[in-house]
């Protein structure tokens, strides 16, 4: 389990309310490969312009979209590897994620969120036991609330960064172009190479080969 966070939080323009509003939300869990990474984030006074579900983006916007929230507003991202995953299962590992993001930006800030808004229709409260906040699931979050907005733009390029550079390593899968996800190319690769550590030996496509 990793959790990231700005290094230097000295001249972020923050919002100045006591209690603020924090957006979640995750990427990461369909692929056969790599970890979930959650992010969560508070925006700053004057937010990025154009903040939308990062699915609905391009990649170059969202790249430049990606780089501006995490100059300009508050944020941090809990990354849940492989092997979590297999452990918990994704949906848990997910909600984990979700915990260790919101827990670390709480530690950052200095306080507890006022309301915490999250994208889907499940929270991870009762779900998790490391996470204490009331919150509200909202289905499309990430198209509706800018804060979730960026939120699921920020790890969505947190993974993919993640799956580029595990490219690198172990170049069969195609993960700069698939980034992990059950694609043709990918699938290929793995009856022809087999499972490497980076994937989820609990979902199918890669249990199957393992137990050939």
């Amino acid at each position: 389990m990793v959790v990231a966070t700005p290094k230097d939080w000295t001249g972020i323009e923050r919002a100045g309310n006591l209690a603020p509003e924090i957006g979640v939300d995750e990427a990461g869990r369909g692929p056969l490969a790599g970890p979930v990474v959650a992010a969560a984030v508070v925006l700053c006074k004057s937010p990025p312009q154009g903040l939308d579900d990062s699915k609905r983006l391009s990649a170059k916007r969202r790249a430049v979209l990606d780089e501006q929230i995490r100059r300009t507003c508050v944020w941090a991202v809990g990354v849940v590897e492989a092997d979590e995953i297999d452990r918990l299962n994704v949906f848990g590992a997910t909600m984990r994620a979700m915990t260790l993001a919101v827990s670390r930006l709480c530690e950052a800030i200095g306080c507890e969120p006022g309301s915490i808004l999250i994208d889907g229709n499940m929270t991870p409260a009762g779900r998790d036991a490391g996470w204490r906040w009331p919150a509200r699931a909202i289905v499309g979050g990430d198209g509706l609330e800018p804060c979730i907005s960026a939120a699921s733009i920020v790890a969505k390029e947190w993974r993919d960064r993640i799956m580029c550079e595990a490219a690198g390593r172990y170049p069969h899968y195609g993960w700069e172009r698939n980034k992990g996800y059950p694609t043709p190319d990918h699938l290929t690769a793995l009856r022809d190479h087999g499972p490497c550590p980076l994937h989820r030996r609990s979902f199918a496509p890669v249990a199957q080969l393992v137990l050939i």
